[in-house]
C-alpha cells in the first residue's frame, strides 16, 4: 500500500491502536508525542505544537478508553475525553482562522454510543449511551461535528496479543476486529478523503467466537456470568450496519 505522506499528528500512540498505526508503517511523515511532550488537557500546547510543526492530519486516538476507569473516575474521563478533544478542536479552529489553514481531524469514536441492545445500527440511528464511557464519546463527537474536516470513526477493536481473560460470551455480540485490521480501515478512509461518520467493523460476532480464533483455551459461558461479575453496564449486543463502509470501500 502506497504511504500517507502528509505531516500527522498520532495522539495516543502508547495505546493499543496507536501503537498498530506506528507499526503499520503506512505513514510515512507521522509524530507521536509523549503525554510530557504534548497533553491534550493543554489546548496551549496542542496549538503550539501544531503550528511548529505544520501539522496537516490528527488521529486522535488518546483518552480513558476502559470502561471500569471511567466508571470509577468520571470527572477524569470527562477531562480526557470530552475537555481533552474540545482543546484539540478549539486550536484546529485557531489555526483556520489566524493562517487560513484546514487540519483534518480522525476522530476514534465507539459503539458505546448507541443503545447496544438491538444490534444493526446505523450512522443515522439515535445515539443513546449506556454507560460514562459512551457518553464521553457521544459529547466528543458533538464536538468534532463542528469542524471543517473530520472523520468520526465508530468501531471497536481488542489486541490478539492481549486476551487475559478464561472465560468469554456466546450470547453477547459485537462487529469488533483485531486492533491491525482497523488501522487499515483507518488509512483507506484516509486516501479516499471521507469526510463525515462512518461504522468501521467486521460481521456481527460472538465474543467468544471472535476472540476463541485467538485463543485456543477460551471457555465459552452465558452473559449472565459475565455481567453477575460487573457493577456496570455492557453492551448486550452492539453489531453495526456496515452498509455504508461496503459502498465506499
Amino acid at each position: 500500500m502506497k504511504k500517507i505522506n502528509i505531516k500527522t499528528l498520532l495522539l495516543g500512540g502508547s495505546g493499543n491502536l496507536g501503537s498498530s498505526i506506528i507499526k503499520s508503517r503506512l505513514f510515512n511523515n507521522i509524530k507521536y508525542p509523549n503525554k510530557k511532550k504534548l497533553n491534550i488537557l493543554s489546548q496551549r500546547m496542542i496549538e503550539k505544537y501544531l503550528q511548529k510543526n505544520n501539522i496537516e492530519l490528527i488521529i486522535h486516538c488518546a483518552g480513558m478508553a476502559r470502561v471500569r476507569e471511567c466508571e470509577q473516575n468520571k470527572l477524569m474521563a470527562f477531562k480526557t475525553n470530552v475537555t481533552g478533544t474540545s482543546n484539540i478542536s478549539k486550536s484546529i479552529q485557531n489555526i483556520k482562522k489566524k493562517k487560513n489553514k484546514i487540519i483534518k481531524l480522525v476522530y476514534i469514536s465507539s459503539d458505546a454510543v448507541y443503545p447496544s441492545t438491538n444490534g444493526n445500527y446505523r450512522e443515522t440511528h439515535k445515539l443513546k449511551h449506556y454507560n460514562y464511557y459512551g457518553l464521553t464519546k457521544i459529547k466528543g463527537e458533538k464536538i468534532v461535528n463542528k469542524l471543517h474536516s473530520y472523520i468520526i470513526i465508530r468501531t471497536r477493536f481488542f489486541n490478539k496479543k492481549k486476551i487475559k481473560f478464561k472465560y468469554s460470551a456466546t450470547n453477547l455480540f459485537n462487529s469488533g476486529l483485531e486492533v491491525s485490521e482497523i488501522v487499515k480501515y483507518i488509512y483507506r478512509l484516509i486516501k479516499k478523503n471521507f469526510k463525515g461518520v462512518i461504522n468501521v467493523g467486521g460481521p456481527k460476532v460472538s465474543d467468544y467466537k471472535k476472540y476463541k480464533r485467538f485463543k485456543s483455551n477460551l471457555k465459552p459461558c452465558d452473559k449472565s456470568k459475565i455481567l453477575s461479575e460487573l457493577n456496570f453496564k455492557i453492551a448486550i449486543d452492539a453489531s453495526m450496519n456496515l452498509s455504508k463502509l461496503k459502498r465506499l470501500l
